[in-house]
Parts: structure tokens; C-alpha cells; sequence
């Protein structure tokens, strides 16, 4: 019997796939728990516009986050730390800081999304890269400025 999977199962198939699986199987398991549905020409349709929406939805966040990419390039956030002689750094600037100057600037980036997760221990300006979505990777630049 031909299924369409409503969601992701072990060792079948993931969501969104039509597989072939045996009668019992999809009537007593994958149908009566609704992980899926038998494929039928209405069931077909409604998967495809499923499908037509989840891609205008993936094209509307992917303009979204080229467009935060270019305000990012623009940015430049500074941070005050304390420095020695020679410009040496007393302490950090870490992704939890950078994550909170974002946010004043009303921008949400998840702190796990910055890739460069290295502390930044140099002043002048760094470059830190964020992963804003899908490919789109963006580049925040951070100024450390001494002060002794």
C-alpha cells in the first residue's frame, strides 16, 4: 500500500515522502498512530501545495536573512575592555556579548549560530561570521577598544 508520511519514521521514510509499505503495516501502525495517510489523488494534491508553501516560505526567509547580511556588513559594534601596555587585552569579548549588542540593535541571533566561537582577545576590529539561514552566512564586525 502507497502511504504519504505525515512526519519523519525510523527506517521508513521522512515526511512528506510516498513509500510503499505492506497492508497491516500502514492500516495498523502508520495510519491509526496518523504518522501517515494512503495515497489518494486528493491526498496527492494536498501534498503538493504543502510543498509549494513550505518553498515560498524558504524563499521568503532566504530574502529575509540577505537582506540582514547586508545591514550586518554595515554594522559595527564596539566593546570597551581593559588593556595593558602594548595593547594587551584583559580578558574577553565572547558570542554571549556579541549575541547581547545585537540585540540592542534589535536583531535575535541565536548564539549558537555564530560560527567563530573562539573569544575575540585582540583590539582593533574582528570579523565574526553568523549563520543567518540556509547558506546565507553573514559577517558582524566587532571593535575592541582598550582602555587602561
Amino acid at each position: 500500500m502507497k502511504v504519504i508520511l505525515k512526519s519523519d519514521v525510523k527506517k521508513v521514510g521522512k515526511k512528506g515522502e510516498i513509500v510503499d509499505v505492506s497492508d497491516g503495516y500502514a492500516r495498523n501502525f502508520l495510519i491509526a498512530r496518523g504518522l501517515a495517510v494512503p495515497s489518494t489523488e486528493k491526498s496527492l494534491e494536498i501534498l503538493a501545495a504543502e510543498k509549494q508553501v513550505e518553498q515560498e516560505e524558504d524563499h521568503r526567509k532566504t530574502v529575509e536573512a540577505e537582506a540582514l547580511k547586508k545591514r550586518l556588513e554595515e554594522m559595527t559594534f564596539d566593546f570597551h575592555v581593559k588593556s595593558g601596555a602594548e595593547g594587551r587585552v584583559f580578558g574577553s569579548v565572547s558570542t554571549k556579548q556579541i549575541v547581547e549588542e545585537l540585540m540592542k540593535a534589535g536583531i535575535k541571533v541565536d548564539k549558537r549560530k555564530i560560527l567563530d566561537t573562539a573569544p575575540i582577545v585582540s583590539l582593533g576590529v574582528t570579523k565574526v561570521r553568523v549563520d543567518l539561514y540556509k547558506g546565507v552566512i553573514g559577517t558582524i564586525n566587532c571593535r575592541l577598544i582598550g582602555s587602561e
